[in-house]
C-alpha cells in the first residue's frame, strides 16, 4: 500500500463514508459550491506592490516596464527565442495566424474550446474540422493529412489539457502540405517536450483568470522565428514599427501593465502553484484508482505537464451511468464540473449546416465528447475536498 493510500484509508476512516446523495435526496457533499476554473490569487500583496508602482510611474499600458519584464518572466518557461504578451489569447491567436501567412482553409480540431474556431472564422479564415487521437484528444496527424486540400492554408493544434499534440507528426503533415504550423497552447503553460521536437511556427497561450498562471485576461504569442516575431511586435501594436510609424496592418492586442502585474506575481509562486496541483491531482488518481468505470486521462509520456486539469472518462457499460447522470450528481452535491468539450465545434450553430467545416467523420471526437468531465482542482481546492469529490462519484457508482 503507498503513502498517499494509506492517508487516504486513514482519512475515510476518520470521517463518515457517504451511503448518501443529495440527488437521492441527502445532504450536499458541499455547503458551498466548489468548481473548476476558480481563480487562483497566490501573492495578493505582491501585486498590489506592483500595480501601485506602475500607478505612481503613471505608465498604465503601452508597451510598459511591467509587460516587458512579465515577457522575459515566462521566456523562461515556453523556452522560445520571442515572447510577446497580448491583452487575451483570442487576440494573440489571430494575431499569430496572421504574422505567420495563414489564409483560407485552416485545419484543427474540433474538440477544443470555441474560441479556437471563433478566433480563425473573425479573421476571415474558415475551420475545418478534424479527427483526434482517442487517448490524448490531441489533433490526430492521419486525420490531418486526409482533410488537406489546395484550399488549406494552416494548420492548428491543440495541446488540450496540457497534453501535447503528436508534434512530430504533425510536422510533416505541414512540411508535406507547404502550410505553417500554430499551436493553441492556451491550457499548456509550462508543458514542454523533453526530448527536442518541431514545436510550429509559433504558439499561442493563455493567461484567462481560470488558468493555471492568470493576469486577469491575458494571452502570449511565442516563437523562435525572427520574422514571424518582427510582425507579431507590429500587428499587435496598431501595425506600428520600430519608429511608431504605421508599417501594415494591426490591432490593439497589447497587454496593460495592471495584468502585467498580476502576471509577474503569478509567474514568480509558479513553482510552489505546480507542486500543489501536482500533489492533488495524484489525489485524484489514488481516490478514484479502484472506482470502475471512471478513468483518469494522465499525461502522454515525454512530457512536463502542469497538471492544470483534472480530466475522467466515464465508461456507462463499466460504471452503470453516464457522463451526463454523473455531471448532475455531482451538481446536486455543489461539485460544479465541466464537460470538455462538448459538443465539439462542429455541432455549433456556426459550423453544422455547413459540410466545408467537416468534410470527415470525426468518431474519436464524438466519444470522448460524450464521455469527459473535469473535476475541481486549484489552490482552492484542498486535499481534504478531492477525497470527498472521489467519495461522492464512488457512491454514484455504487448507487448506479
Amino acid at each position: 500500500m503507498t503513502g498517499r493510500r494509506a492517508d487516504r484509508e486513514v482519512a475515510v476512516k476518520a470521517k463518515k463514508v457517504r451511503t448518501d446523495l443529495a440527488w437521492f435526496g441527502g445532504e450536499p457533499a458541499f455547503a458551498d459550491d466548489i468548481r473548476v476554473g476558480t481563480p487562483n490569487v497566490p501573492a495578493k500583496e505582491r501585486y498590489l506592490e506592483l500595480v501601485g508602482e506602475a500607478i505612481d510611474r503613471r505608465w498604465l499600458s503601452n508597451l510598459g516596464p511591467l509587460v516587458q519584464e512579465f515577457e522575459g518572466l515566462t521566456a523562461e518557461r515556453t523556452l522560445r527565442r520571442h515572447n510577446t504578451a497580448t491583452g487575451n489569447a483570442t487576440a494573440a491567436l489571430q494575431v499569430a495566424a496572421k504574422a505567420c501567412g495563414v489564409t483560407g482553409e485552416v485545419i484543427m480540431p474540433s474538440f477544443t474550446f470555441a474560441a479556437t474556431a471563433l478566433a480563425m472564422s473573425w479573421i476571415g479564415l474558415t475551420p475545418v474540422f478534424c479527427d483526434i487521437d482517442p487517448e490524448t484528444g490531441t489533433l490526430d496527424p492521419l486525420s490531418v493529412a486526409k482533410a488537406v486540400t489546395p484550399r488549406t492554408g494552416g494548420i492548428l493544434g491543440v495541446h488540450l489539457w496540457g497534453n501535447l499534440c503528436d508534434l512530430t507528426g504533425l510536422d510533416g503533415v505541414a512540411r508535406d502540405a507547404g502550410v505553417p504550423l500554430l499551436y493553441d497552447s492556451a491550457q499548456a503553460f509550462g508543458c514542454r517536450p523533453l526530448a527536442p521536437a518541431p514545436q510550429g511556427a509559433a504558439e499561442v497561450f493563455s493567461f484567462h483568470a481560470t488558468k493555471i498562471l492568470n493576469t486577469f485576461e491575458g494571452g502570449l504569442v511565442a516563437t523562435d522565428d525572427d520574422e514571424i516575431h518582427a510582425r507579431v511586435r507590429s500587428m499587435h501594436n496598431f501595425g506600428f514599427d520600430d519608429a511608431m510609424e504605421v508599417a501594415g496592418p494591426g490591432t490593439n492586442a497589447k497587454m496593460s501593465e495592471s495584468s502585467a502585474a498580476m502576471g509577474i506575481a503569478s509567474v514568480e509562486c509558479l513553482d510552489d502553484t505546480l507542486s500543489t496541483y501536482r500533489s492533488l491531482h495524484l489525489r485524484y488518481r489514488d481516490g478514484l484508482d479502484e472506482v470502475p468505470g471512471v478513468t483518469l486521462i494522465e499525461a502522454p509520456a515525454g512530457q512536463t505537464h502542469n497538471h492544470q486539469y483534472v480530466v475522467v472518462r466515464v465508461d456507462p457499460g463499466a460504471a452503470g451511468l453516464d457522463r451526463d447522470r454523473l455531471f448532475d450528481i455531482l451538481g446536486a452535491e455543489n461539485i460544479r464540473t465541466k464537460k470538455y468539450f462538448a459538443p465539439g465545434c462542429h455541432r455549433m450553430p456556426p459550423y453544422r449546416d455547413d459540410a466545408v467545416h467537416t468534410p470527415l467523420d470525426l468518431p474519436a471526437t464524438e466519444e470522448l465528447a460524450g464521455r469527459v468531465l473535469a473535476l475541481p482542482i486549484g489552490l482552492s481546492v484542498a486535499p481534504d475536498d478531492v477525497d470527498l469529490i472521489c467519495d461522492v462519484i464512488a457512491a454514484a457508482v455504487r448507487h448506479a
